[in-house]
C-alpha cells in the first residue's frame, strides 16, 4: 500500500496541477501523510530547473503550515496525537521524547527537521509537550527551508547524479550542516 501511495505522489509531479499537489503533499506530510514531498520536488526541479527555488518555497511554506496542524493535533487533541504516534511506532518512547524536548527542544526540531525522520513526529510531539509556538514556527521555517532549498539547489546545479550521492550519505550531510549551524551561532554570539 505504501508503494502505491509513493507511486501516486510521484505521478502527481507530471500533472498539470503539480504545484498545487506539491503544496498539498508538503502540508499533509508535516502532520499525517507518510510520503515526503521530496518525491514530487525532485522530478519537478529536474523538469524545470528554472523554477527550482519557487518549488522549494512552495514546499517550505506548505510544510510549515502543515506543521502547525501537527502542532495543533498534539496540543489540542492529545489523544489523537498519541494515536498517530502509536501508529508510527513512537508512542512507547514518549517519556524519553518528553525529556529530550524539555532539555533540547530547539535542537530536536532543527536536526530532525532536516533528516528523513518523519517531520510529523516532531510537529505532533512539539504540540503535546507545549513547545513555544513562535520558536516552533521559526525553527520549522529554518529547518524545512534548508532541506527543500538544498534539494532544489543540488538538483538544479548538479542534476540527478548528485542527489544519489546525498541520499547515500544523508547522515554525513546532516551532521555537517549541524556543525556549520552551531559554528555560525557560536561565531555570532562571541563576535
Amino acid at each position: 500500500m505504501l508503494r502505491k501511495m509513493y507511486d501516486w505522489v510521484f505521478s502527481l509531479a507530471r500533472h498539470r496541477h503539480a504545484t498545487k499537489s506539491l503544496a498539498a503533499i508538503s502540508f499533509a506530510e508535516s502532520s499525517f501523510f507518510p510520503i515526503p514531498p521530496d518525491v514530487m520536488l525532485a522530478p519537478m526541479v529536474l523538469a524545470r530547473p528554472d523554477r527550482a527555488y519557487f518549488y522549494a518555497t512552495v514546499c517550505t511554506i506548505a510544510s510549515v503550515l502543515g506543521g502547525l496542524l501537527g502542532y495543533a493535533i498534539g496540543h489540542f487533541l492529545e489523544p489523537v496525537g498519541m494515536s498517530l504516534l502509536a501508529l508510527m511506532g513512537k508512542a512507547d518512547s514518549f517519556e524519553t521524547s518528553k525529556e529530550l524536548f524539555q532539555q533540547h527542544g530547539a535542537w530536536v526540531i532543527l536536526i530532525k527537521g532536516l533528516t528523513p525522520i518523519p517531520y510529523k513526529l516532531i510537529t505532533i510531539a512539539a504540540g503535546i509537550f507545549s513547545f513555544s509556538l513562535p520558536l516552533f514556527i521559526v525553527l520549522s521555517v529554518i529547518t524545512r527551508g534548508a532541506r527543500f532549498f538544498l534539494v532544489a539547489f543540488v538538483l538544479k546545479t548538479f542534476g540527478p547524479a548528485m542527489l544519489e550521492v546525498i541520499e547515500k550519505r544523508l547522515a554525513f550531510w546532516t551532521i555537517l550542516f549541524v556543525v556549520v549551524l552551531v559554528g555560525a551561532i557560536v561565531a555570532v554570539r562571541f563576535i
